[in-house]
């Protein structure tokens, strides 16, 4: 689409020694002529003098006495009113010959303008619906008690502090001043780096084809709950085992052992997902009708609260994001009062300093951060980069990873007091019952505890209702991170078209995520949770961090948000972006080649061909850093000097915060 630059420009000159009723006399006539250009224009234009009246505030690098978002959309006032002064009845400028007047030249593109968000909340609770996903229900409050309970909050804490938090506010920064998506933001940059917005897009797909799986499973839950008897509470249906034991708190005469199996565990392994049909990955089976028909409702729903953008989006989240919560209060509210709840608190936050002493509690505690917060995904970059450029993200940074590390401590209490429960049920251990990890503690150990309670199907409603809308939230931003960033990389070809776009991308989606619902769909699920997204997103991370650092510059960085927030970021946060995040990131990808964790799902202990494709599918994203350095060198002009240089020279941004040229006139 071509664009039409119009140049407009005004001159006004302050004479300090006129007399002060010619200037508010002819600054009345000034006035009026200038809302006559405001009407014609549709801008007005800031110059010299106009600092002085009313209150003060940075607009676009520069003072001016209103303040004015400069994304607002073309035809809105960039400034406050000024008035010229003149002599002589108005008609003319009074300025001696040789006076210096400020020239202030606005350019202004007539090109749609960006879209932004409807309200600032739209933004921050989109923001924590991303961040507070079912990572914080099942993996926090697991990773916890496995390593030191308690006393696990100390490194948790420190890897905030010290890496997610800089990271999660660089993410931030970067999209709001750039206001571009993962793709096309790299050319204001570091152009050579512009595969890490390709291998973020293919990451955003792989965890779009199982993540939306696991809210399907609990749809089926949510399905199955509209029953005066909850199927996973009895021992009686077609699909139980011999090995099936139904245990309530009142029965006395029922003893628990390890061969046992729990109605719950028996819906979800062979009723829900069916894996005793599949052997394993070399055998997946047919694909469940009912999970495909639950997926499908799914990506209708992410579909149509994405296809039209954040202002669609923005809206939904109201619900989505906030409806965790409460139901979040209401399951520890009752799980407080379950007999034993007690014990299952005390083993969640009992220290255990020794362990801090295992290098492998700081890895977690590197992951759980990074993984819970989740810059690298581009998800962030798009988000921010429909805010007002002046918003100040340093606050929405410190507020949402706040509130979601506050998320993931409150799950804790909420899951524990139930594992707590169904220990005091079962006369054993806390460990033993929280062998689960996973889906499982959701599925298996929490649903159990459901049928346990009084009325039971109203609080089985709400939690699967609860880790849909958790999941919900998720998707939404990680697919809007997707179509950001393709819609800002070929603007010309999709910007008119994305309705169709997104049900293309939603389509793709959904046809990948086949694989995910056959009889061996979990373990495909597996596979994915634990090589597609792990090691290679923080290694585009890292990347990320050293071409913001190292390349494009921490002071052009820190000079971009004192455009934006009117402030330098201090020195703590220029020295984690520079040696303490890159070290943060490094020590999360050796510790995970190093010690890679076993893979298991069930009895079913993942072969060694499993783990060659595993790591194959997580190349394939990172490939394309590397193939896109070889492309932009290979057709770049001139010598190789000449061509490394040119690849790692940022362009300017040509955002509209970039409109404004000031000079001195005679």
């Amino acid at each position: 689409m071509e664009t039409k630059d119009i140049m407009m420009t005004s001159m006004l000159a302050m004479d300090k020694g006129e007399k002060e009723g010619e200037r508010n006399g002819d600054g009345e006539e000034a006035g009026g002529k200038d809302d006559g250009t405001q009407q014609e224009n549709g801008r007005l234009v800031l110059a010299d003098g106009l600092a002085d009246r009313g209150p003060k505030s940075v607009t676009n690098g520069f003072t001016s006495s209103t303040p004015q978002s400069p994304r607002e959309g073309t035809g809105t006032a960039a400034s406050a009113v000024g008035a010229t002064s003149a002599s002589g009845g108005g008609t003319g400028s009074s300025v001696p010959l040789g006076d210096l007047r400020t020239l202030v030249v606005q350019q202004t593109s007539l090109e749609r303008p960006r879209e932004t968000w409807s309200k600032k909340m739209d933004f921050l609770l989109s923001v924590i619906g991303y961040a507070v996903d079912l990572g914080n229900v099942w993996r926090f409050p697991y990773i916890c008690y496995q390593n030191g309970g308690g006393a696990f909050l100390l490194p948790y804490l420190l890897m905030a502090v010290f890496g997610g938090v800089p990271l999660f506010y660089m993410e931030l920064a970067l999209g709001q001043f750039h206001r571009s998506g993962c793709i096309s933001i790299w050319k204001h940059i570091c152009p050579i780096f512009k595969g890490i917005g390709f291998a973020i897009c293919i990451i955003a797909l792989y965890i779009a084809f199982y993540y939306n799986t696991i809210m399907a499973w609990a749809l089926y839950y949510l399905l199955s709950s509209f029953q005066p008897v909850l199927p996973w509470s009895t021992c009686s249906n077609s699909w139980n085992t011999v090995n099936c034991v139904r245990y309530k708190y009142s029965d006395h005469n029922v003893s628990w052992s390890n061969s046992s199996t729990s109605p719950a565990e028996e819906f979800y392994t062979r009723q829900v997902l069916q894996v005793h049909r599949s052997p394993g990955l070399h055998q997946l089976g047919s694909v469940s009708w009912q999970l495909a028909l639950c997926l499908l409702f799914i990506f209708t729903i992410v579909y149509f609260s994405i296809w039209k953008g954040v202002k669609t989006s923005g809206k939904v989240v109201w619900v989505t994001a906030t409806f965790p919560y409460l139901v979040l209060l209401v399951l520890l509210i009752r799980g407080a009062t379950l007999p034993g709840a007690w014990r299952g608190v005390e083993y969640y936050l009992k220290p255990d300093w020794e362990k801090l002493l295992n290098t492998a509690v700081w890895i977690d505690a590197a992951a759980q951060i990074f993984f819970s917060l989740g810059p690298g995904f581009g998800v962030l970059l798009a988000f921010a980069s429909y805010n007002p450029f002046h918003n100040n993200c340093y606050k929405d940074a410190l507020v949402t990873s706040s509130v979601n590390c506050l998320t993931s401590f409150l799950s804790g209490f909420v899951i524990f007091t139930v594992l707590g429960y169904m220990a005091e049920m079962r006369k054993q251990n806390v460990d033993d019952v929280a062998k689960d990890a996973g889906p499982s503690l959701l599925f298996i150990i929490y649903a159990e505890a459901i049928t346990n309670m009084p009325a039971a199907t109203f609080f089985a409603i709400i939690f699967f209702l609860m880790i849909i809308m958790l999941g919900l939230d998720s998707t939404f931003a990680g697919l809007e991170g997707v179509i950001t960033a393709m819609i800002d990389e070929f603007p010309h070809y999709l910007a008119k078209r994305r309705e169709w776009f997104v049900l293309g991308l939603v389509c793709v989606c959904y046809l990948g995520a086949l694989s995910t619902l056959t009889s061996g769909g979990a373990f495909v699920v597996k596979l994915f949770e634990e090589y597609a997204t792990g090691p290679a997103v923080i290694t585009v991370v890292l990347l990320e961090v050293i071409a913001v650092s190292w390349f494009y510059g921490t002071k052009r960085f820190c000079n971009d948000v004192q455009v934006m927030l009117g402030f330098y970021p201090g020195w703590f946060w220029r020295v984690c972006w520079v040696v303490i995040c890159p070290c943060f990131l490094l020590f999360i990808i050796i510790s995970f080649l190093a010690f890679p964790p076993p893979v298991k799902l069930f009895d079913y202990l993942y072969p060694p061909w499993t783990t060659v494709l595993g790591y194959c599918i997580g190349v394939s994203s990172f490939i394309c850093v590397p193939t896109y350095m070889v492309y932009h060198l290979v057709n770049a002009k001139g010598t190789f000097k000449q061509r490394l240089l040119k690849s790692i020279t940022p362009e300017p941004s040509s955002g509209n915060h970039r409109d404004y040229i000031v000079t001195n006139a005679i």
